[in-house]
């Protein structure tokens, strides 16, 4: 009689030594986190200093509004002040609409470095990873196959 050797026990060895590795797991939440945080920080960064800007801008506007609000000697000079805060408003508008820009500007290039940065990192930690894994099951097969 000759012997068959026995699958179902094989293939349970195998299975049974499989690594299974939760560090990658740890690794993928630990990388999502900090990115998380460094994308809140952007956000919250960005969100600061559109209120400086909002801020500054509230009281320029208040400041313009009290010196055109101030009695004047001749009807004209109303006309001429209503002119010269219609005319500050706009440059001061144009000027704080080009720092609102710079700082949507500058929120999407570091939210693209760290989208990259990240994706390089995780594709790195995927590869070792995968070779880990790799390693690993290919040691408990000839472990397996050798008993």
């Amino acid at each position: 009689m000759t012997n068959t050797p026995d699958f179902t026990a094989m293939f349970k060895d195998v299975m049974g030594s499989f690594p299974v590795d939760t560090s990658a797991m740890d690794g993928a939440f630990k990388s999502t986190t900090a990115l998380n945080e460094k994308l809140s920080s952007v956000a919250l960064t960005a969100a600061e200093k559109s209120a400086a800007v909002s801020s500054k801008w509230t009281q320029d506007t208040l400041a313009k509004l009290a010196d055109m609000s101030k009695a004047k000697a001749e009807p004209a000079d109303y006309a001429k002040a209503m002119t010269d805060f219609a005319s500050a408003s706009a440059e001061v508008a144009a000027e704080n609409m080009a720092t609102f820009a710079e700082i949507a500007k500058k929120v999407q290039m570091d939210t693209v470095e760290l989208f990259m940065a990240a994706g390089k990192d995780m594709s790195e930690e995927a590869q070792t990873a995968v070779n880990k894994a790799t390693k690993d099951v290919t040691a408990a097969a000839k472990k397996a196959a050798a008993k």
